[in-house]
Formats: C-alpha cells, sequence, structure tokens
C-alpha cells in the first residue's frame, strides 16, 4: 500500500483544515488507519486514529474536540479536519496504515504501522 497525504498549508490561529490521504496498490478497506504528526525537534506523535469495518476512532487528548478522522474505503481515502488550530499544531502530517488489529490504544503507537505517507506540513500562525 503506497499513500499519498496532502491538503497541508499556512493558515492562521483558528482556522481549520482538512487533511487527505489517499491509498494506492490495494484497496486498504481491511487496514487501521491513522494520523500522526511531528513537529520540528520532536518525536513522531499520534493524533487520530480509525479502525476498519466499523470505525471506531481515537484521538489524542491534545486535540480530542477539535480534531476528526474519516474514511471512505471506496475511494481508499482518509481524511483529517482539523479544526480550532493553533500554532501547536504545527507539525509533518503523517497518514499512515496497518493490518494489525491491535487494541484500540495500541493504535497510537507508530511500531503498529508498516505503512506511511510521505508527510504533508502545516503551519498555524498566531
Amino acid at each position: 500500500v503506497q499513500l499519498q497525504a496532502s491538503g497541508g498549508g499556512l493558515v492562521q490561529a483558528g482556522d481549520s483544515l482538512r487533511l487527505t490521504c489517499t491509498a494506492s496498490g490495494q484497496s486498504f478497506s481491511g487496514y487501521n488507519l491513522g494520523w500522526f504528526r511531528q513537529a520540528p525537534g520532536k518525536e513522531r506523535e499520534f493524533v487520530a486514529a480509525l479502525r476498519r469495518r466499523g470505525g471506531t476512532t481515537y484521538f489524542a487528548d491534545s486535540v480530542k474536540g477539535r480534531f476528526t478522522i474519516s474514511r471512505d474505503d471506496s475511494k481508499n481515502t482518509v481524511w483529517l479536519q482539523m479544526n480550532s488550530l493553533n500554532p501547536e499544531d504545527t507539525a509533518v502530517y503523517y497518514c499512515a496504515a496497518t493490518p494489525l488489529n491491535p487494541n484500540l490504544s495500541s493504535l497510537g503507537n507508530t511500531a503498529m504501522y508498516d505503512y506511511w505517507g510521505q508527510g504533508t506540513l502545516v503551519t498555524v500562525s498566531s
């Protein structure tokens, strides 16, 4: 599975942005999906995850209530809708996919994911 993330850009605090991740190579309907981010000088951190077939979601506390994650398996696409952005959200955002089906909290672990997109930069100015 090859993943391609897009939709990043420069926005102001309080704005919204939607990131898109499209898969090619094979259907990802059987994959659990995640979004992670990495700010300059920091480790990659979990943002959101979405289970296959049923769509249970899981969010980092820092984005809960502001971000949503959704998927359309017919389009091999997953989205991250980001609202009420603040400068602390500035990072390169990565989408990821895994055929594994661990417990929900484990989907917040980068080690669970086999496939990664190339990242898209989100910059939020104050």
